[in-house]
Formats: structure tokens, C-alpha cells, sequence
């Protein structure tokens, strides 16, 4: 599976992620299969959270034998210092490891959560110390906003960021280019969300999905498709939706991964067109 360098870390990234919550109430050896079949797929890149259910526990294990090769990122959703520093050293034991490569602020979606990570007694405060001690090596985030992200960007020089970048929000809200843009500027690396994502749930939808909050796009030929303009824009890896049957689409996909045609393109942004966008930007002066 191709790689790609993770902005200035010196580390290089198999272009898509096992997301830990694949793992989330399997049995044992199914966790096992499953990191198993990632692995020899190539995949060295692995990212979880506590709030994923029971994954840290379910991946630990299944990823021991592999550790010294793989790329381990995890996250906390604590804003304070003594929360993150708690939960930073129980994902530890819970991972079997003595240290993850990458360690990101979670799902920053407000403001308030950066000024409360960045405030005196926030977790960034952890997170600085975490890395001082060697508990961690890179530090970033995630966001589901792409003012926030530009506010945290510009609190601290991250080493990388978690960020949708999707065909449809691209294409019919701009949002994401400026998040990526800035990323590059600074060489912080670009990890891909919801590049699967079709759009929201629609009210009386079934969810066939229980671990997507969205609409993921199961049908391989336009998942590849979306995945793969994904793929195409300026970015290291893309995580793609935490059921195994679309990581399974996902991994086909990336292993026979050929950046878009022109008309390919053009076909991916007739079909943002007629969706719903799952992000917008919260003012136009981003």
C-alpha cells in the first residue's frame, strides 16, 4: 500500500487508517482478524479514543505483536490538565504500549474548547509535559470546524490534523481548503475524516450503520470514488468509517488507489451537487 510522509514528522503513513472503533464489542479473535488483515494489507497506521467504547481494550491486545511497526495515534477529549494526563496514561496500559506516536486534542467543535485546552490548568499543559517525558511523540488534533481548527493552528505549532475533507462539503461549502492550506503552510500533516460520508441523516432514515452518526456511502463503486478524491487531494492518510464492511470497501479501494481522472473528477463533483453537505463553515469570513 502506497505511503506518504505525515507533514514534518519524519514518519510515512500508509494512505489509510484502521480507526480503533472497528474493534469496538468485537470478541477477541475477531479483533485480532481484523488488525491481522490490516497489517498485511500494508496499513501502519492505527488511531483510537477512549470514547470509542471498549476499542482501546479490544486493539491493545490484537496490536501488541505489531506495535514496534506501526504508527499508534490516540486522543483525549479532556479540556483540563489532570483529566488528560489520567487519561493519557490509562489509553497507555490499555494499549500495552509505553508511548504513542501521535497524541490529539479530540473532537474540538467550539471555541470554548480551545480556550479551554490552551487555558492555564488546560490540557495542553499535559499534553506538552506528556511529550517532554517521552509518553508521546507528535502532538495534534482533530476538528469538526474549520474556525476552530484555524484557532487552535494558531495557539501552538501542532504536528498534525484529524479533518473532514469530504467531496461533498469540498465542493458545495468550501470547508476544508483553508484548514488544509493552513496545515501546509505551517508542515503540520493532513489526516482525512468522512471521506466516505455522504451527507446527514435524514429525519425517518433508517441508520443501517450504528457506529456512523452520518450517511456512509456503502456501495463500492462510488465509496472508492469518494474515497479516492479523498485520496487525491494534499493529504497523508484518510480514516475511513469505523464498520468493517466499509473498511473492507475502504481497503480495495487504497490498495488500487490511481488519483482522479479529469472526468473522473468531473463526475465526483456532479454528484456533491445533488447532497447535502455534513459540515458547513460557521461564518463566511473563513
Amino acid at each position: 500500500m502506497q505511503r506518504r510522509e505525515l507533514g514534518s514528522t519524519g514518519h510515512a503513513l500508509s494512505v489509510i487508517g484502521f480507526g480503533g472503533i472497528i474493534v469496538t464489542n468485537a470478541i477477541t479473535q475477531e479483533a485480532a482478524e481484523r488488525v491481522g488483515t490490516a497489517i498485511d494489507a500494508g496499513i501502519n497506521y492505527f488511531d483510537v479514543a477512549p470514547s470509542y467504547g471498549n476499542a482501546e481494550e479490544m486493539l491493545g491486545p490484537a496490536l501488541e505483536p505489531y506495535r514496534d511497526g506501526v504508527f499508534l495515534a490516540c486522543k483525549t477529549g479532556k479540556r483540563d490538565k489532570a483529566g488528560a494526563a489520567a487519561e493519557l496514561r490509562q489509553s497507555l496500559r490499555l494499549l500495552r504500549t509505553d508511548r504513542f506516536d501521535l497524541y490529539q486534542l479530540h473532537a474540538l467543535s467550539k471555541p470554548e474548547d480551545v480556550e479551554q485546552a490552551f487555558a492555564p490548568g488546560g490540557a495542553m499543559e499535559a499534553f506538552v509535559e506528556a511529550r517532554d517525558a517521552g509518553l508521546v511523540r507528535h502532538l495534534g488534533f482533530s476538528a469538526h470546524s474549520a474556525e476552530v481548527a484555524l484557532d487552535a493552528f494558531s495557539r501552538f505549532p501542532f504536528d498534525s490534523v484529524l479533518f473532514p475533507v469530504n467531496f461533498v462539503t469540498w465542493n458545495t461549502a468550501d470547508f476544508g481548503p483553508q484548514v488544509l492550506a493552513k496545515a501546509k503552510e505551517i508542515g503540520a500533516g493532513r489526516l482525512a475524516l468522512k471521506a466516505m460520508a455522504r451527507g446527514p441523516l435524514q429525519k425517518g432514515q433508517e441508520k443501517r450503520y450504528h457506529k456512523c452518526w452520518y450517511t456512509p456511502i456503502d456501495d463500492p463503486a462510488e465509496a472508492a470514488l469518494a474515497l479516492r478524491w479523498t485520496l487525491s487531494q494534499d493529504i497523508t492518510a484518510a480514516v475511513p468509517p469505523g464498520e468493517w464492511p466499509l473498511f473492507q470497501i475502504a481497503l480495495q479501494a487504497a490498495q488500487n488507489f490511481e488519483p482522479l481522472s479529469p472526468e473522473e473528477i468531473a463526475e465526483v463533483e456532479r454528484r456533491a451537487g445533488r447532497e447535502e453537505p455534513l459540515f458547513r463553515l460557521a461564518s463566511a469570513g473563513v
